[in-house]
């Protein structure tokens, strides 16, 4: 949460005093000294602070409450107090926005939907690859006689790009499988 208050004050180019200030005016007072506290983890974050801080910095409770700093490594818990330990962040922000509940049959559910998504986007790019390998077969030794014309660059790039996407779809499609698995393995007395 604190981390979480800090990204979005600083996003919306706000000073803690300047925070404090918009939070007087929306008749929820913190002292810019309670909100220096917020910030480095001293001060607990109440529920009414969050609602109204997440209204101050024109954002939701939800994405202050699942925010993870990009450079946090792995947890070795759980996201947050109470959670099961291997909810990810996208489960975690499905679960607030009430996408998802966290019970073993609504998580192998939500995980078993993500697989299916996976395979369409793997299942597109795919498609989009293939096409673009057919355009440049079409081309054939004429590629190779005029490799710098714009429309063969920009197959080039086509190509690189697909096999990119493809490889970043399989390798996510992979290990989605594998927690799926993991999930109903756990399930299965």
């Amino acid at each position: 949460m604190s981390d979480a208050i800090t990204h979005y004050r600083q996003l919306r180019e706000l000073t803690i005093d300047e925070l404090a200030y918009v939070l007087v005016m929306l008749d929820h007072p913190i002292p810019a000294n309670a909100l220096v506290e917020m910030e480095q983890r001293a001060r607990p974050v109440t529920v009414d602070d969050l609602v109204a801080i997440s209204y101050a910095l024109n954002t939701t409770p939800a994405v202050l409450l699942s925010h993870l700093p990009l450079d946090m490594p792995d947890p070795e818990g759980p996201l947050a107090t109470g959670l099961p330990g291997d909810v990810d962040q996208a489960e975690l922000h499905a679960w607030l926005e009430g996408r998802t509940t966290l019970d073993r049959e609504s998580r192998v559910d939500w995980w078993a939907e993500r697989v299916a998504c996976l395979r369409v986007r793997s299942a597109h790019h795919e498609e989009q690859l293939q096409g673009a390998y057919a355009e440049m077969r079409e081309f054939g030794d004429l590629a190779l006689q005029v490799a710098d014309a714009p429309l063969v660059r920009r197959l080039q790039w086509l190509i690189q790009d697909g096999e990119h996407a493809l490889n970043q779809a399989e390798v996510a499609l992979a290990l989605t499988e594998h927690r799926l698995e993991d999930l109903r393995e756990e399930t299965t007395p």
